[in-house]
């Protein structure tokens, strides 16, 4: 339950990026390093959940959370070397993001028996 809770918060500071983007403002640094702190921990401990249990929509889980970081991070870097991405991957990284949150809180709840 604790990656859950690092991941929901992760979600608020990624939503505060992408509302800003929107807006053509500029995030803070900060809420930026907290987005990614925040989901990276909840991914380690994913991976942790992962070595002793198993089961499909754990795996789909973390597929789509770690397809969602190679996107998140190739915008960090772009946004280190003052580069803008493309809008568009913004989009795909948050519905990954959410697909894999879901994933999570159906395997966490058993909504979907393994």
């Amino acid at each position: 339950y604790v990656s859950i809770a690092l991941f929901a918060i992760a979600s608020v500071f990624g939503l505060t990026i992408l509302v800003k983007w929107l807006t053509k403002k500029e995030a803070s640094k900060a809420v930026i390093y907290s987005h990614g702190l925040f989901a990276v921990a909840g991914f380690v401990l994913l991976l942790v959940l992962a070595l002793h249990n198993t089961g499909n929509v754990l795996t789909a889980a973390i597929t789509l959370f770690a397809i969602a970081a190679i996107g998140g991070l190739y915008m960090f870097i772009m946004d280190l070397s003052k580069k803008f991405s493309p809008l568009w991957l913004a989009f795909v990284h948050a519905l990954l993001a959410v697909g894999a949150f879901v994933a999570l809180l159906i395997y966490a709840f058993m909504i979907i028996k393994p």
